[in-house]
């Protein structure tokens, strides 16, 4: 397969926004199961299970873990689910206008062909930000088609963003990604990131984040300055 990584076009849009939707809901299950699988979840639904036995029999022993497990996969629902709504209701909703308007900024899609015709496997998109006298770059919006994982696109992409910062004579780069996505992290620390910071400020409330076992993830690279 023949990758070609080149700049966003306006004609691009239904495939990109259908990957990026597809690409960030697969985070639900694995979050899913990483939060129900953990000793602490797995302890409350036994305890539930038998809470619900001395209550109301057998029927009590299957709906108090079941209104459990239910909760806990509303809440990643929401978390990515509603992350997806969010995104696609706000900046993707213009990329030209928010990733292209600024010649700092950039917005990049992988496309092949595959049987017979053109296809977007991938996206990444860069903002330029300033911090007091420091200009950086935060690499955003990444995502890779499961028909491409493991063929070094994702590496190939991040890369991309990071030439084009060293380029420009920004800082650093740095992104953002939640603590299950356990692919991502371990290409960013190939590619050099550090992990310097961990929050749980999303765009839903903080119960809800507490109930799913996620953190966001705070990682750069600094970049030397071209001679």
């Amino acid at each position: 397969m023949e990758l070609l990584i080149r700049r966003y076009r306006p004609s691009d849009k239904d495939s990109v926004l259908s990957l990026y939707s597809i690409g960030i809901r697969e985070h639900i299950r694995p979050c899913f199961l990483n939060a129900m699988t953990s000793p602490l979840y797995l302890t409350v639904t036994l305890a539930l299970c038998v809470a619900g036995h001395l209550l109301g029999a057998a029927l009590g022993a299957v709906v108090l873990p079941g209104a459990w497990v239910g909760l806990v996969y509303y809440c990643c629902h929401l978390l990515y689910a509603g992350y997806v709504r969010k995104v696609l209701q706000t900046d993707m909703r213009d990329i030209p206008g928010n990733y292209m308007s600024r010649p700092d900024d950039g917005f990049w899609v992988a496309e092949a062909e595959v049987d017979g015709r053109t296809r977007i496997l991938g996206m990444v998109a860069l903002v330029t930000k300033e911090s007091g006298k420091e200009r950086y770059g935060e690499l955003v919006r990444m995502i890779i088609s499961p028909s491409c994982r493991r063929m070094g696109l994702g590496f190939r992409m991040a890369q991309t963003v990071i030439d084009f910062c060293q380029e420009r004579g920004l800082s650093k780069v740095a992104l953002e990604t939640s603590s299950t996505q356990a692919a991502a992290l371990s290409l960013y620390e190939k590619l050099g990131f550090s992990h310097i910071a961990s929050h749980t400020h999303t765009h839903v409330s903080n119960w809800v984040v507490t109930l799913t076992m996620v953190s966001i993830l705070v990682m750069e690279k600094r970049l030397s300055r071209l001679s």
